[in-house]
């Protein structure tokens, strides 16, 4: 059985950023990754909508630690933990395998959660993943290029008025503003609180409300979903009152839960879960009373943290921190807020900087821009968004949706590199 000093469970960003601390001072890790890639979650809805490549968001995440000689990365699913005897097993291609460790991190991140009502997973789209970008893409197409008449296809409905459901919300208006021209959309956006990016609050969440309108968005707050039944959802306001909204696109953004793995490690190390099933992990990220088990990232739960990538990069520094000596063992973990920001549509955005720094409009999207140019993984992957951003949002192409393989059915990705994205005429599309 092979053996390593750290194994980290998970690519994302608070698993990425603990194997990079690691190497720091060439602790020798293993990095198990249920993908081949490091995905930038925050950016999906932009695959979803045609602005970017799904390449553009998903490095390699051997490229990304190629230079991290003591970092050997691996592909599988984890499937058990045995605290007492320090091992991870782990599913591959090849059958299941089997790692001893001195320390474990465990970034696996969160799934979508449903409110109870799980069966709207088969009704519904997410965006969790590279495919769930790539699903939705595909099914957007279908939807504009359907006939004027069938208005079923051309009515989106978004549900949860956070940072991605306000994006993705404004992105398909776009499309039917700027890129399917002859194929305008009706994009209600549902919200259970009483503004939309509740978190923000005060003004920015008024002008993101007032622009979201503007652009000729339904939105909807103070509304929860009660039913979803083919393409009816039904919704009721906070006076009772029930509207059905025929839809043929709902997407879900309301809420999250732990993943699967989160119960294994609570069922092995005696640690305590939340109702949505996140880790209810101790003020320094170890996990029930283990000292050699961190836990981090949207799979747990503490000091009412936001589910946000800063939050899962500090986390991560700072369990690697202890590991390597940098930090003493048994430190508290204190998040840093460098803010927050989301984009509501073409060159409007909020910026909730620190300092009491509130930013919008324009001068919010140009902070939105450098920021995630900033975080993008790789060169590459830095130049390709630049290009893609300048086509979509000076222009009018969506250079994603000439990946859309027609041929190979809902959901397939062409692979390539690039594509014009160009707007073709309904006709053409649908030949």
């Amino acid at each position: 059985m092979r053996s390593t000093e750290v194994v980290i469970i998970g690519s994302g960003f608070g698993g990425l950023a603990a194997a990079k601390q690691l190497a720091k001072s060439k602790v020798e890790t293993v990095l198990i990754s249920a993908t081949p890639e490091h995905l930038f979650q925050p950016l999906l809805y932009q695959v979803a909508t045609g602005v970017l490549p799904a390449q553009e968001i998903a490095p390699s995440i051997a490229d990304v630690l190629a230079d991290k000689k003591s970092i050997d990365v691996v592909e599988g699913y984890v499937t058990a933990l045995d605290p007492e005897r320090k091992v991870i097993t782990y599913s591959t291609d090849d059958g299941s395998e089997q790692i001893a460790y001195e320390f474990l991190i465990v970034a696996a991140g969160a799934s979508q959660g449903y409110f109870g009502h799980d069966e709207w997973a088969e009704s519904t789209f997410s965006l969790k993943t590279r495919d769930d970008a790539i699903d939705l893409r595909a099914h957007l197409l279908d939807c504009f290029e359907a006939p004027l008449a069938d208005e079923t296809a051309h009515t989106f409905v978004v549900v949860g008025a956070g940072a991605t459901g306000v994006e993705i919300a404004g992105q398909i208006q776009e499309l039917g503003l700027r890129y399917f021209t002859d194929a305008p959309a009706t994009v209600h956006l549902v919200e259970g609180a009483g503004d939309v990016l509740p978190v923000y609050g005060g003004k920015l969440s008024d002008f993101a409300r007032k622009t979201l309108e503007k652009s000729g968005i339904d939105v909807m707050t103070e509304t929860v979903v009660t039913d979803i039944d083919g393409d009816a959802v039904t919704v009721r306001a906070a006076d009772g009152t029930e509207r059905v909204l025929r839809a043929r696109t709902v997407v879900w953004s309301a809420g999250v839960k732990a993943t699967p793995l989160a119960q294994v490690v609570a069922e092995a190390t005696g640690c305590e879960t939340d109702r949505a099933g996140r880790l209810l992990i101790n003020p320094d990220l170890t996990v029930g009373g283990r000292a050699d088990v961190f836990a981090i990232g949207d799979m747990t739960s503490l000091d009412r943290l936001p589910g946000q990538s800063p939050v899962a990069m500090q986390q991560g520094r700072h369990a690697a921190d202890m590991i390597r000596g940098a930090t003493v063992r048994g430190t508290r973990f204190r998040y840093l807020d460098k803010g927050s920001m989301a984009v509501i549509n073409r060159h409007n955005a909020v910026v909730d900087a620190p300092f009491g720094i509130k930013l919008t409009g324009f001068l919010g999207w140009l902070t939105w821009l450098g920021v995630h140019l900033f975080y993008l993984v790789g060169f590459r992957n830095r130049v390709g968004a630049v290009l893609s951003w300048f086509r979509s949002f000076a222009g009018s192409a969506r250079p994603g949706f000439a990946q859309v393989d027609r041929s190979a059915g809902r959901g397939a990705d062409a692979g390539g590199p690039d594509g014009t994205g160009d707007r073709r005429p309904l006709a053409e599309s649908a030949a």
